[in-house]
């Protein structure tokens, strides 16, 4: 047992023991260390202004990925490297590659938003070494800027990619030896529980120790990628105590490639799992591009959006329709369920005092299974799911439904299969009169609220034509996809 956080931040060796729980790395920075390149925006994880690099040994070796400070907790920063805007330029003034592309191409104008969007650059630079446009706007969907209308920063991304300094001048590579070496002894199995007053943080130093310690508090909030807990603190003020940080945990974050289909551990990032369920289940890649941006996705975990239990999260409604289980674990033991039946009601899902989510089975649909995910926003990136629907079907040999789940996010309390309309479709022939006809079960299926992200109306309305489009991807009738889609517009 331990009392002390430790991390590094830019080339210091930073120990912290008075540390509340709820501290964002944003605050930390700017109001103690006094690093105000790092910008508050949105304190949302939306706008990027507060976009910063941290570092962690994976494998034995240090990836950095870029993140939200003002959504990030500094409790979850244990043995890690935080890398900030003023680390880039060398000590003689002279700008790092990517911030002289941005002077080049005329990148900044009122240049808040600017240090975020050469960390999120950055990020892409270390990590790719000749990025396509894809790739660029990719890097950039979680970073917001009023002034340039993008295509500067995108210049600059693809002007920085062309000519490439000697690794020696970047600051991250010339030093990445030393960085290894000073992270590997703050790396430890012992579990660290700092007191600040009445608050508590505890990082639990393995996956036992976790159990344990919600056996001890089964009341604490348990915080992966804080991508939604972290909105609790700077937007509704919520103070959580006591706070057990998990990010660390390596056991949590593996994914195993079975024959029949993947585990993933409930501490893995959504930008670690596109590689390997873009491999096995390509709809899957697809969604996951769509959530949020790529800082949110470097943080944000299946296991916790689940666990989380929201009703228009995005991981919940695919993976039940295609029939995934989840796996809890406490002092206890081991159990495993339909990842349908984990959701009860709203706020409530089926775990009991002490057990956390440890993973997730995900089946891969078989060669004959067409599958399918819609997501709907008001914009395509970086925003909230007003509806999601999930279709997996299979047909006879003669084309008629043989078996259909379809579960949508939106449109109830918790992620909820569609039962009456798979029940009407299952034995009929998959045609667009077929379809048609079992519109009305949507209205027995759900009963979808008004917010200020879509009208009740339009949820059940589009839960309904998301089938017919569905229908139509999956007929082969080109031309009729095409008359659907001109009708949306």
């Amino acid at each position: 047992m331990n009392d002390s956080i430790r991390f590094i931040l830019n080339g210091e060796d930073i120990t912290l023991s008075n540390l509340r729980p709820t501290e964002t790395l944003l605050d930390f920075l700017r109001l103690k260390r006094r690093l105000t390149g790092t910008k508050e925006g949105c304190a949302e994880g939306d706008c990027g202004a507060c976009t910063v690099l941290v570092g962690r040994l994976i494998d034995g070796g240090l990836h950095y990925e870029s993140v939200n400070a003002c959504i990030r907790f500094v409790g979850s920063l244990h043995a890690t490297h935080v890398v900030t805007v003023e680390h880039l330029a060398a000590q003689n003034g002279t700008l790092h590659p990517v911030q002289q592309a941005m002077v080049d191409c005329h990148g900044s104008q009122c240049g808040f938003c600017t240090p975020g969007f050469i960390m999120s650059l950055y990020g892409l630079w270390l990590s790719t070494e000749k990025p396509n446009r894809a790739q660029i706007e990719k890097s950039l969907q979680g970073n917001l800027c009023r002034c340039t209308g993008y295509e500067p920063i995108v210049k600059a991304a693809e002007l920085v990619s062309e000519k490439r300094p000697s690794a020696l001048f970047d600051p991250l590579e010339k030093t990445r030896a030393d960085i290894i070496a000073r992270l590997w002894p703050m790396q430890s199995h012992d579990t660290i529980t700092i007191t600040e007053g009445e608050d508590r943080l505890i990082v639990p130093g393995s996956v036992s120790a976790l159990a344990q310690v919600l056996a001890d508090e089964p009341k604490a909030t348990v915080v992966a990628g804080s991508t939604d807990v972290g909105l609790w603190v700077t937007k509704q003020m919520r103070r959580l105590n006591p706070v057990v940080f998990i990010n660390h945990l390596s056991e949590l974050q593996r994914i195993t490639i079975e024959d029949d289909g993947l585990t993933i551990g409930a501490g893995v990032t959504y930008s670690r799992a596109f590689a390997a369920i873009g491999e096995k289940i390509p709809a899957l890649s697809g969604l996951i591009n769509r959530i949020g941006g790529e800082q949110v996705r470097n943080m944000g975990t299946i296991g916790g959006n689940i666990a989380n239990g929201s009703p228009i999260g995005d991981s919940p409604p695919p993976l039940i329709a295609l029939g995934a289980t989840v796996r809890l674990r406490s002092v206890a033991g081991t159990r495993s369920l339909l990842l349908e039946d984990f959701f009860i009601d709203y706020g409530r899902q089926d775990r009991n005092p002490g057990e956390f989510v440890e993973s997730i089975f995900v089946p891969y649909p078989a060669e004959d299974v067409h599958f399918a995910v819609y997501k709907i926003t008001k914009r395509r990136d970086e925003d909230i799911t007003a509806v999601l629907g999930a279709f997996h079907l299979v047909l006879d040999d003669v084309g008629n439904v043989a078996d259909i789940r379809i579960a949508f996010g939106g449109m109830a309390a918790t992620p909820k299969r569609a039962r009456t309309v798979e029940a009407e479709l299952i034995g009929k022939p998959w045609t667009e009169e077929t379809v048609t006809a079992v519109r009305p079960a949507f209205d027995v299926d759900y009963k979808p609220l008004t917010d200020w992200r879509a009208t009740a109306e339009y949820r059940q309305l589009t839960a309904k034509n998301l089938l017919l489009r569905f229908y139509l991807e999956t007929s082969g009738a080109p031309q009729e996809l095409k008359r659907f889609a001109m009708a949306e517009a």
